[in-house]
């Protein structure tokens, strides 16, 4: 059984310069590979600020939801809604998915024993750290599957992400972006704005589940620490988008995958 926290134990004790430094660091490693951070951050509030497994989930959630509320109008000031707009079809088929994957995985997160989460957390972050080595360094193709066999396909993908995005309190981009160009033939850059626009639905459905559980009581009693956070995490995805590829890929993407593996090797050994 998982022990709640008491009010006094939620209540935030961090620095406001070192919430919003940590919070723009993170910003600062996902911006520079076109993403917000948040698989970074998840185990920053865990080993760094002090949060249990599914108190620095529900704040990672909070966080990712404000990110991608901001980065979705400038995204779609690149990219055409128009364009956007005409390819609602991926998004639906996605979101048929994630959407029931995101209450299932919320529901499994609120009553999964605090050290079985640490380990699942684990295991999803070497998910990520292999997405990220898989899918960032190369050009990915298109697998050309026929209609049939590509809406079946993308409803159980959508719900293996929102699965993931829910219990780790991520956007799921990382998973998201590959997925759109390899099962629906989209080019890069369109399918960063699908993915915002699967994401946010995603974020609230998985949002609304953690609100039905007792452990939701840490959003309210750390709104300051989530607000400068996530403040800091916005300034820093501005900063790294500017230092897009100031640093090559065959340095950064190891590097990055590295620190989520060592964070992941934490958090199977955490107590």
């Amino acid at each position: 059984m998982r022990t709640e926290p008491t009010l006094d134990s939620l209540r935030p004790t961090h620095r406001t310069p070192l919430v919003f430094t940590a919070g723009a660091a993170i910003g600062v490693l996902g911006g520079m590979i076109g993403l917000g951070g948040a698989e970074f951050r998840l185990p920053l509030l865990i080993g760094l600020f002090g949060f249990a497994a599914l108190s620095a989930v529900i704040l990672n959630k909070a966080m990712s939801l404000v990110v991608v509320l901001v980065a979705l109008p400038a995204r779609l000031a690149a990219v055409p809604a128009a364009e956007v707009a005409a390819r609602w079809p991926v998004a639906v088929n996605l979101l048929a998915g994630s959407l029931l994957g995101a209450w299932a995985g919320a529901s499994w997160a609120v009553r999964m024993r605090s050290a079985t989460l640490y380990k699942v957390l684990s295991a999803l972050m070497v998910l990520m750290a292999a997405a990220l080595v898989l899918t960032h360094p190369t050009t990915l193709g298109t697998l050309d599957l026929p209609l049939w066999a590509q809406v079946p396909a993308g409803v159980v993908v959508g719900f293996g992400i929102g699965v993931v995005a829910a219990i780790m309190g991520v956007a799921g981009g990382e998973l998201l972006i590959p997925t759109i160009v390899l099962l629906f033939g989209q080019d890069i850059k369109t399918a960063g704005s699908l993915s915002l626009l699967v994401s946010l639905p995603t974020m609230l459905v998985a949002f609304a589940r953690y609100s039905r559980d007792g452990s939701f009581a840490v959003l309210g009693s750390n709104l300051r620490f989530t607000t400068v956070m996530a403040a800091g995490s916005i300034a820093g995805a501005v900063l790294g988008g500017l230092l897009l590829g100031v640093f090559p890929d065959l340095v950064l993407i190891p590097a990055l995958a590295v620190i989520l593996l060592v964070s992941a090797y934490k958090l199977a050994r955490h107590a």
